[in-house]
């Protein structure tokens, strides 16, 4: 497995495997699988030379931290990379309000409750470490600061304040201390990233979905921001939710709701490039962020010892020079994208 090794603050740095692990599938989302079936997937991710791992407290509303467990008992620590999120603390709850209803399956009876201040980020790392059953996390991520999650601009304005004057000062004491060896954040935005990047020190971002096959809006000024300052981007999502996977079938979803027919129609015209090449078009949308060299690991999830598996073959799949400089002439990719030919 390919690695790339990121060290911003010359205090040793992270090395990720490009293609790395995310946890949310083994937080049952959308569907609930076995603690076999996730033991097993883990397994396979292992097997095919994954070391970075990425989880959160919202994932199963702590299973997916809790699986991990299990897993990494017998795994030395010095043999992979951890990260985790803080944002969210999870309280017990009657089942009728458990957080995530119809998205999390066969979860603990939690209720999420939003704490972006200096305690929060204390008490939301102790709470995954015992979930997690380590000594520590190589990277903290504050989690989803954007209007996916809190509705509106205004109220995830308010979020990134709370963070920026109380959270981000414990985040930046665990850092100097070596508890954590870089900080950032996992968000759905890049605007929110911009923001953060703008009015603190971050190291790294977990960008969901908005660096892709069918998004580069992000070239537009965070990215060349990310390079200048050798800010480290993990790329979450990188089928925009699956429609980069399966194409433009009937029911693809796009940002986790039905594509619209203009989403459909880009996709349909990106495939048929990809299929005049020869190639998958989950295999180039898995491949193409990792050509910016700000983006530092892919990480796709997996619900099953296939898919795990699978996510090795596309990732090594080739692909022609050719396709990406059709995607551009065709205006299906930013002729700023970085990309072979």
């Amino acid at each position: 497995m390919r690695t790339r090794h990121w060290d911003r603050l010359d205090n040793g740095g992270v090395t990720f495997t490009e293609l790395g692990f995310g946890s949310a599938p083994l937080g049952n989302i959308f569907k609930a699988i076995t603690e076999a079936e996730a033991q097993a997937t883990l397994a396979a991710a292992w097997e095919t030379g994954v070391r970075y791992l990425d989880t959160a407290p919202l994932y199963g509303l702590g299973l997916a931290e809790t699986r991990y467990n299990h897993f990494l008992r017998d795994k030395p620590r010095e043999d992979y990379i951890l990260s985790t999120k803080i944002g969210r603390l999870l309280e017990v709850c009657a089942p009728e309000d458990r957080t995530g209803i119809g998205m999390f399956f066969d979860t603990p009876n939690r209720s999420e409750v939003f704490d972006y201040t200096y305690d929060g980020v204390m008490r939301s790392l102790e709470d995954s470490l015992e979930r997690l059953g380590v000594d520590s996390v190589d990277i903290l991520f504050a989690h989803d600061l954007c209007v996916f999650t809190h509705g509106s601009k205004a109220e995830s304005d308010r979020r990134i304040d709370q963070f920026m004057l109380s959270g981000y000062d414990a985040m930046i004491r665990l850092r100097d201390e070596g508890v954590v060896k870089a900080i950032g954040a996992g968000v759905n935005e890049w605007q929110v990233c911009q923001t953060l990047a703008e009015r603190g020190d971050m190291d790294l971002f977990l960008l969901a979905g908005r660096y892709t096959l069918l998004e580069q809006e992000a070239l537009d000024s965070f990215l060349p921001l990310c390079e200048a300052r050798g800010i480290g981007i993990v790329l979450g999502g990188p089928y925009n939710s699956g429609i980069l996977a399966t194409g433009p079938t009937e029911g693809a979803t796009y940002n986790y709701t039905p594509a619209a027919p203009d989403v459909l129609d880009r996709v349909g015209r990106i495939e048929k490039v990809c299929q005049s090449h020869g190639t998958p078009l989950i295999a180039a949308a898995l491949q193409f962020p990792l050509h910016h060299p700000s983006v530092v690991s892919v990480i796709p999830g997996a619900q099953s010892a296939d898919q795990a598996r699978g996510n090795l073959e596309v990732f090594e799949a080739p692909i022609p020079d050719a396709l990406w400089s059709d995607l551009k002439s065709e205006g299906l990719l930013r002729h700023d994208a970085p990309a072979p030919g």
